[in-house]
């Protein structure tokens, strides 16, 4: 059955680890008539959490997709894992959905995660609800954790239903719109009843703060409400609905997922108010410009894939969201960056791991292409000749790196076959081979990002993976002018000889200009002819360096003069000659190490700001500023060396109790001297001796 774009909802499901977003999922699930009971995370059997990993674990680590009809709706939900380790996973689904609803823990209130995602929802100006969870648990406090939301995350909150008790006296919700009482039973189904009058006096104070917040909705309704000091129920719904679509205010909602409390409301809710994907917005390129498309379901057909997964059974999966169009199993899709075309075949929706064929899908819809040649993540798909591009996910810069290294060559094959099928499903997971270091190298986005990953490689393929710390990429440069030096090679072992001579002169340029060359031999005591192999020499000696073997950056050289030989002399000899005057000069010019410095922010709770400062000071790092960015939590900016941040994410979970993160990119080199340079120096011999023994 077809959905015309007006009847669709898209959500992601958000927020901090363990705030109950798979049983809210699985609850929304049940009381739609998808499954027939709601699962609990021990059992294994929850329909997002469907992975061997998730199973074993009980966190979410893939973002699960899951479409429901409600009354006539068609409802799509992204439950998103909330570690930090796999954001990635909760970015294509910011992308591909227009609303999201953030699970709070009413015992907690705003956390490290609910801040930062509410910040990329900022970011985003993107519309979002929030389902206060975990009512009925000890300590849960729905009211203490709503101011606790004002005060940290500033908004226009507003509540649509309220809690009829806490912990172990928690009834069931108040339905503020429908001022109807929803109790729930033993079955997880609720019933529909008037409000006991024990909760009237709290009713009417939040039904207060209701009509208050859906005034701000709309400029009449606000006028309205000074003239007549209420609002009517329609006019409740208009100003929330138009309040919401323009992300003015914000839909809060009580309950529990473990008992299926306020999941009625919510649903309800979402289907009457939340925004339609019709008439959104997103990005392209055309021809290196970027700028907005409108979601529409006229006009030629186009998508984008914002994820990939590799099924054992279905194969390779592409999710995708349709922008413009429609889009069924005939319909010819062309990847313009492939220049290749196919038809999908058949189209889908899914359930948890469930593929469920479809029709087709229309634009603003969420749907599945199943073992595409032309599909990947952040793929445009087009019908017919479009000649733009839908702007790719920006995914953070990875945080953890490992060097890894198989057993033998057959478990090589093996890993790297895995770890390629891998790469194709995250995109913030990356390997790559450092020619300077001779490591393969994995990064990602925590230790337990990259383990998990490993882990699974191991217990799969059946092989062994080494693993340690990466070696630093240092380099070197010079501190001075060298003054002219002079260089001769010669060589003579009967017939044709070996002879070049250069004098050259070495300066210092500014860091990032890596290398210049000057030729200012007047006279022609030089040919032309043999400066490629004099600029090859100087190279020679750039690339192996001078103190510890690491390449040298940042210098100019000027060839003042130099003499050939009309018999023996050649390209060869010229270059040779390049070489041994590069190394004299450098000796003469101060040669120094450089380190990679990190640009490095800190997300912590306040009471661990002091030993984060003392940890980085210890670190030769340099504190940028602070920001209080709300809720207790505060954000350290830092410039810190690379060396001393091999094991942050080890180390920040030790200090901060698990609750810290950072996100991190390389920025620059500095030059390093002392006692520390001396250490690397002695190090990178002794291994360079080693491996050349």
């Amino acid at each position: 059955m077809s959905v015309s774009s007006t009847d669709l909802r898209n959500i992601a499901i958000i927020g901090h680890n363990g705030t109950g977003k798979t049983s809210l999922l699985e609850q929304i699930l049940f009381q739609s008539g998808v499954v027939s009971r709601a699962e609990s995370i021990d059992s294994g059997k929850t329909t997002s959490d469907y992975t061997e990993e998730e199973i074993a674990r009980q966190i979410s680590i893939h973002t699960a997709i899951a479409n429901i009809s409600f009354e006539g709706k068609s409802l799509t939900f992204l439950d998103t894992p909330g570690t930090a380790d796999f954001i990635g996973e909760v970015i294509s689904a910011f992308r591909s959905c227009e609303t999201a609803l953030m699970a709070v823990d009413s015992r907690d209130g705003a956390q490290i995660e609910t801040i930062k995602l509410w910040k990329r929802l900022n970011d985003r100006n993107k519309p979002r609800a929030v389902f206060m969870n975990k009512i009925d648990r000890d300590r849960a406090d729905f009211f203490a954790a709503f101011t606790n939301l004002k005060e940290t995350l500033p908004a226009t909150y507003v509540p649509i239903t309220i809690p009829m008790g806490v912990g172990d006296g928690f009834k069931g919700v108040i339905n503020l719109i429908e001022r109807k009482a929803y109790t729930f039973n033993a079955n997880g189904k609720e019933t529909v009843g008037d409000i006991p009058s024990e909760f009237n006096d709290l009713f009417e104070e939040y039904e207060l703060q209701l009509i208050e917040a859906a005034a701000e909705g709309a400029d009449d309704l606000i006028e309205k409400y000074f003239d007549a000091g209420t609002l009517t129920p329609d006019e409740i719904r208009r100003g929330l609905r138009e309040g919401l679509q323009d992300n003015r205010v914000v839909p809060v909602f009580a309950g529990s997922s473990l008992l299926g409390s306020g999941i009625s409301s919510l649903l309800t809710f979402i289907r009457n108010n939340f925004p339609s994907p019709v008439g959104k917005t997103d990005f392209i390129v055309t021809d290196g410009k970027e700028s907005e498309i409108t979601i529409d379901p006229e006009g030629e057909a186009s998508a984008y894939v914002f994820k990939t997964t590799i099924d054992q059974f279905s194969g390779k999966l592409s999710c995708i969201k349709v922008v413009k169009g429609t889009i069924a199993g005939d319909t010819d899709l062309t990847n313009p960056e492939l220049g290749k075309k196919e038809r999908p075949g058949k189209v889908y929706k899914l359930v948890g791991k469930k593929l469920v064929e479809v029709d087709s899908l229309t634009a603003g819809d969420i749907g599945v292409i199943a073992k595409s040649n032309i599909c990947y993540t952040n793929a445009t798909l087009v019908h017919g000749d479009a000649n733009y591009q839908f702007l790719p996910l920006r995914f953070p810069s990875p945080i953890y790196s490992l060097a890894i290294q198989a057993g033998d060559k057959k478990s090589e094959d093996k890993m790297n076959d895995a770890l390629h099928r891998i790469i194709e499903e995250d995109l913030t997971f990356q390997t790559s081979f450092n020619e300077e270091t001779k490591e393969s190298t994995v990064r990602g986005m925590g230790e337990l990002h990259i383990n998990m990953i490993l882990d699974k490689i191991k217990e799969k393929q059946k092989i062994s993976i080494n693993t340690k710390l990466p070696k630093i990429a240092y380099r070197e440069t010079i501190t001075k002018k060298s003054g002219v030096v002079e260089y001769a090679h010669k060589k003579q072992s009967g017939g044709h000889g070996q002879y070049g001579k250069v004098l050259i002169e070495i300066e210092p340029l500014q860091r990032g200009e890596y290398y210049s060359f000057t030729n200012a031999i007047k006279g022609g005591s030089v040919s032309k002819g043999y400066m490629p192999g004099i600029e090859k020499g100087l190279q020679d000696a750039m690339h192996e360096g001078f103190l510890a073997h690491y390449p040298l950056v940042d210098i100019g050289v000027t060839i003042v003069d130099g003499k050939e030989h009309p018999v023996d002399s050649s390209e060869m000899a010229f270059r040779l000659a390049a070489k041994g005057a590069m190394r004299a000069a450098i000796d003469k010019a101060g040669p120094v190490l450089l380190e990679p410095f990190m640009k490095l922010s800190v997300y912590i709770d306040d009471k661990y700001l002091g030993d984060i400062l003392s940890d980085l000071s210890g670190k030769r790092g340099r504190v940028q500023g602070q920001e209080d960015i709300g809720g207790g939590i505060q954000m350290v900016k830092a410039e810190v060396p690379q060396a001393e941040m091999l094991n942050y994410a080890i180390d920040l979970k030790s200090m901060t109790s698990g609750t810290g993160s950072f996100e991190i990119e390389f920025d620059h080199y500095e030059m390093v001297s002392g006692r520390i340079a001396d250490d690397v120096i002695k190090a990178a011999k002794a291994a360079y001796e080693e491996e050349n023994a």
